[in-house]
């Protein structure tokens, strides 16, 4: 059973900080395949914590902006949590998207040369002992070489499972066989008998992704041109509440797991058969909040 479960999304939020520390404690117990955590609310620090805090249960960022920190910086953390955790922790970094930029205050250039830049230098640093191996987001097939080139794992969000076979095409055969290199996915997911109310949890939580002209190009590469293009039209006719309309069922199906929990499980098992080694379920709730979807998740999964 522990070898089936997949990985599992959590996010320290504040005021529930010990309490995710203590859900991951859970998750390791029961055998998850790894916790990874993203950018909001401070994900190297939710690692760090559960260097400390966990004793078998690989985890890592999913993922750390690359203009977040400085190099030196990131090299530091890294390299201190790959040593605490006995090599259990995966620094996976990626460019991010728009509105983070805004936040972080930062301009970035091309995504290509700086992650390959990034990782050049990062792996230059070693003043600070051993560093952890690194894994590459990804969504379009020039990233995913790139991950395959110089990385030790590559990582997709809300990626279409029609398309993964292609996407992966873009690594070596080698890597693609090799199943130390990490393949993951961050599937969002809503587990509920009423199917009607998880569809409408997913779609609310892709919708702002739909508005990143980096996820409308995967889509429409994924085959998603008409939707993608409908959304485009609406966003530039200012037509933004429109745009969900316009992210069909058959592309929600395609990106996300949601309904009964037979049915999410199924769901995990046909993206490990499409190529994908560590299906993380991100769980969101048609009845609650993190707290009921972490618990709907271990009732489904064990």
């Amino acid at each position: 059973m522990t070898e089936l479960l997949p990985a599992l999304c959590l996010i320290a939020v504040p005021g529930r900080r010990r309490l995710t520390i203590d859900l991951c404690r859970d998750a390791e117990k029961r055998g998850y395949a790894g916790i990874y955590v993203p950018s909001p609310f401070g994900n190297m620090s939710m690692c760090e914590a559960l260097a400390w805090q966990t004793d078998k249960v690989v985890f890592g960022t999913a993922i750390a902006p690359i203009y977040q920190r400085t190099i030196v910086d990131f090299a530091q953390s890294a390299a201190m949590m790959h040593e605490v955790s006995g090599g259990r922790f995966r620094m996976g970094i990626g460019i991010a998207h728009g509105p983070s930029y805004v936040r972080m205050g930062v301009t970035p250039g091309k995504p290509l040369a700086d992650t390959r830049a990034f990782i050049e230098k990062f792996r230059a640093e070693t003043a600070f002992g051993p560093l952890p191996p690194i894994i590459v987001a990804a969504l379009r097939k020039r990233m995913v070489a790139l991950a395959g080139e110089l990385a030790e794992g590559v990582v997709f969000a809300n990626a279409s499972l029609s398309h993964m076979k292609q996407s992966l095409e873009a690594l070596p055969a080698a890597k693609r066989a090799d199943p130390d290199f990490f393949i993951g996915n961050m599937i969002p997911t809503c587990i509920s008998d009423d199917v009607e109310a998880a569809k409408a949890v997913n779609r609310r939580t892709l919708t702002s992704y739909a508005f990143l002209p980096n996820y409308r190009n995967y889509w429409k590469e994924a085959g998603y041109v008409e939707e993608m293009d409908a959304v485009e039209k609406a966003i530039a006719e200012g037509r933004r509440d429109d745009v969900p309309k316009y992210l069909t069922d058959r592309w929600l199906a395609d990106n996300t797991l949601f309904g009964p929990a037979a049915r999410v499980r199924e769901g995990i098992e046909k993206w490990r058969a499409a190529g994908v080694r560590t299906p993380t379920v991100v769980p969101s709730s048609a009845a609650g909040n993190q707290l009921k979807a972490i618990e709907e998740v271990f009732a489904t999964f064990g």
